[in-house]
């Protein structure tokens, strides 16, 4: 049985899919992340795991409203929704952000980060060997995983699809990003920048009337790409939300503390203060991928400069990022307040 949703709890569910879908393109944050803190994470999973053999009997059997009802199809319409309209929007308004305003982008999100550590924790009592030892080894391959360095751009269709299993974990894994998971794999550009700008210039042609992609090959190889990759992420979203449905029921207490301990680790991906070093040649020349783009060997990261008013801007943007989260602290408790009092 879905719950019972106003038109409030519908706009704000569109929503946090919107700031779910722009967490999952920035590299170190994860959209999982913004499920947790907003309240709707095991729904989330819950509801995606739903999607088993007895939903695709549902469905080819024409039992539409039956599978509807049956994969919570209210509660993930619109979250995908809200993802979607990021992709075309809030993401792109975010690239340019980041492209001009990058501290204060990355300061903001540090802030979210920081600010998502205490929710989580504040209210967890279940301390103890086991799960301190799961925070250790949580917060440790959230740091190893930060400072790998990135692979070179690959295109071909199966490692494509392997990259949307891999991509997607950032909706799922809370503290562990999908996008920077896609940087080391090479693919980041690829994947997230050029194959949805593709669709997206696509799309605004079809609108035209205007149908001469299909005489572009470079667009029709990003489009299958593209296409790859979604049937990924959906493969890896489900597989994924079955795996982590087991261990929430069986292993809850060490899975938050696991998670955590990834948020804790993700905080040097997130670092504000950091330069992109490219990969050179022997010669010492900038290399370039097949897209055109340099490629990123890794981050150089330093100490803010207290004397610098950047810095105090950044750390302004900061506690915003962390008044954003405690702002979704708030209202989640005044929604179980509400649901109480009825």
């Amino acid at each position: 049985m879905q719950p019972a949703r106003s038109l409030q709890d519908k706009v704000f569910l569109v929503i946090k899919g919107l700031v779910m879908g722009a967490a999952n393109k920035v590299p170190g944050v994860s959209g999982g992340v913004v499920a947790f803190v907003a309240g709707f994470y095991e729904e989330f999973i819950y509801s995606l795991q739903r999607i088993n053999k007895t939903a695709f009997r549902l469905l080819f059997g024409g039992r539409f409203n039956s599978f509807f009802r049956y994969v919570n199809g209210r509660f993930l319409s619109l979250l995908i929704l809200g993802m979607l309209i990021s992709y075309f929007s809030v993401s792109k308004i975010l690239d340019y952000f980041i492209q001009q305003k990058e501290l204060y982008v990355w300061s903001a999100f540090f802030g979210m980060i920081l600010g998502s550590i205490y929710y989580i924790a504040k209210d967890f009592e279940h301390w103890n060997r086991k799960t301190i030892l799961s925070l250790v080894v949580g917060m440790s391959i959230g740091i190893s995983i930060s400072f790998l360095d990135p692979a070179q751009q690959n295109d071909h269709l199966l490692f494509v699809f392997v990259c949307g299993i891999i991509g997607v974990s950032g909706m799922t894994l809370p503290g562990l990003s999908g996008s920077f998971l896609l940087i080391l794999l090479g693919n980041y550009v690829l994947l997230l920048v050029d194959a949805v700008n593709a669709l997206y210039d696509t799309l605004a042609e079809v609108i035209r009337g205007d149908f001469s992609f299909t005489n572009n090959q470079e667009r029709t190889r990003l489009l299958t790409v593209l296409t790859v990759f979604a049937t990924g992420s959906f493969t890896g979203l489900v597989t994924l939300s079955h795996l982590l449905n087991y261990v929430l029921k069986n292993f809850k207490h060490i899975t938050i503390a696991v998670i955590i301990g990834f948020i804790t680790g993700s905080l040097g991906t997130v670092w504000p203060w950091k330069e992109t070093v490219y990969k050179r040649d022997a010669f010492g020349e900038q290399l370039i991928d097949s897209s055109g783009q340099p490629v990123i060997l890794n981050y150089r990261r330093f100490a803010p400069d207290l004397n610098n008013t950047e810095t105090w801007i950044a750390v302004v943007f900061m506690i915003i990022g962390i008044l954003i989260v405690l702002s979704l602290d708030w209202y989640g408790k005044m929604n179980r307040k509400k649901l109480e009092v009825n």
